[in-house]
């Protein structure tokens, strides 16, 4: 392990534990006592702090640096999805010499010589939930394949609006335009809904905004008369959507189907508004995330390798630097309630 020149951000850290913590958000976390000798920092940045995605994605991380014991845990991100205040997190984490830096990058382009630069400096740096620039991290946390998720919100769409010859308009409401992730299922969904009936009209790009996306697709139920679904394939578009079609009295006319934690989804499905929402168990890809970045650090996980040991999820394939988490799950009304995240 590195030595680490930490004297002035470990000297907070212990201030704030000490006599301040109860001012600190509650999704920081600090496991155990910074700058120990055999400890490994592990920062996990998220796009956006503060929703309830990647909450989740805190609580597993929580979960795995306490079964580790020897990880210190830093989780935290900009309030407003801002990639450039990613950026800046990874240059001071660099400069206060941290172990791992683990990015969700929303804009890869904007973070990568920051990420880089950590690599340089000799940080271990993995991406999570979306992946990097090329050259600027040593793995990607995998939580599905594009194809897995790009054909599942397109299969659920079909599925629920009563089958293949259902024809008519949909529309996809994304995040931000620069959003790799979101970028690489519409690619996939494009030549998906080209199969079926279905006429995709227009993309929406929102960011990561509540307000926002509820106007969007306030705006596409106005436009778009034989409008038969949307996709919010982000877990703040996804219930803006939902909250429109319902607001719009349309439940049962036009369905929206997308990636959501279940929680958030629940009314939604509850009320007829949403009958398909598709994800990967978050608590999961936090703890897998984690438990790669202290092996990597600790040189118990290193490229080539063709699966990794992921404590309580078992043996987790690697394909190329990729750690795959597993496949996509579906929360319907007759399973969504056996879930809480």
């Amino acid at each position: 392990m590195r030595i680490k020149t930490r004297g002035v951000m470990a000297l907070l850290l212990f201030v704030c534990c000490a006599g301040s913590c109860s001012r600190r958000s509650s999704e920081d976390a600090s496991v155990s006592s910074g700058g120990r000798d055999g400890k490994v920092t592990v920062c996990l940045l998220p796009k956006i702090k503060g929703i309830a995605y990647f909450s989740s994605c805190a609580v597993g991380a929580r979960e795995a640096a306490d079964e580790l014991a020897n990880v210190d845990l830093l989780y935290d991100g900009p309030t407003d999805g801002d990639p450039k205040k990613q950026a800046e997190m990874i240059e001071q984490w660099t400069v206060d010499g941290v172990d791992v830096i683990c990015v969700a990058p929303n804009a890869p382009d904007v973070v990568a010589n920051a990420m880089r630069e950590a690599q340089d400096a000799g940080v271990k740096v993995l991406t999570w939930d979306a992946d990097g620039v090329p050259g600027t991290r040593g793995f990607f946390v995998n939580q599905a394949t594009a194809q897995a998720i790009g054909e599942g919100m397109v299969n659920a769409m079909v599925k629920d609006l009563g089958g293949p010859e259902v024809a008519g308009d949909v529309v996809i409401i994304s995040s931000d335009a620069t959003s790799a992730n979101q970028n690489a299922w519409i690619d996939v969904m494009k030549p998906a809904l080209a199969r079926t009936k279905l006429n995709l009209v227009t993309i929406k790009y929102p960011g990561e905004n509540a307000s926002a996306a509820l106007a969007d697709a306030q705006d596409v139920i106005k436009k778009y008369p034989n409008l038969k679904g949307i996709f919010g394939i982000s877990s703040v578009s996804f219930p803006g959507a939902a909250e429109a079609v319902e607001q719009s009295g349309k439940t049962g006319q036009i369905l929206v189907t997308g990636l959501s934690t279940p929680n958030e989804m629940k009314r939604f499905v509850r009320n007829g508004t949403v009958k398909s929402v598709i994800l990967w168990n978050t608590i999961d890809l936090g703890y897998l995330t984690i438990l790669a970045a202290e092996a990597f650090a600790s040189g118990k996980l290193n490229v080539g390798d063709a699966a990794f040991s992921a404590g309580r999820l078992g043996e987790k394939p690697i394909a190329g630097d990729h750690i795959l988490l597993g496949d996509i799950l579906v929360f319907t009304a007759e399973n969504i309630d056996q879930y809480d995240f």
